[in-house]
């Protein structure tokens, strides 16, 4: 439950919900909450990642972090990594890699 609390503060800090937006502290609260294991905070921290939003880009740890994500079952993580594999970001490209993850995000009706 803490976790996801610390994810909801973090959302509130990124899209500027009822504070103003700071991806610095979107970044500090959901790493609060990865420390715990919440899937969500790591998909969310993966996308930061990704598009530099409160972190350096780096691709390799948007991997990362999707991946962990997408291993507990994270249908949007599974999407992403899909991304990724998809466009060579991160990871080397490979087709078949990102249909695995897009059909595993697929199952569970994320398309």
């Amino acid at each position: 439950k803490k976790a996801e609390i610390q994810f909801i503060l973090g959302q509130r800090y990124y899209n500027g919900h009822g504070v103003e937006q700071n991806y610095d502290l979107a970044v500090e609260w959901y790493r609060r909450a990865v420390d715990q294991g919440n899937a969500n905070a790591q998909c969310k921290l993966g996308h930061c990642y990704y598009t530099g939003q409160g972190v350096e880009q780096n691709y390799n740890l948007a991997v990362e972090w999707y991946r962990r994500a997408a291993d507990q079952g994270h249908a949007k993580a599974q999407c992403n990594l899909g991304d990724c594999y998809e466009k060579g970001c991160g990871v080397e490209r490979s087709y078949e890699t990102a249909v695995e993850w897009y059909r595993l995000a697929a199952d569970q009706g994320h398309a």
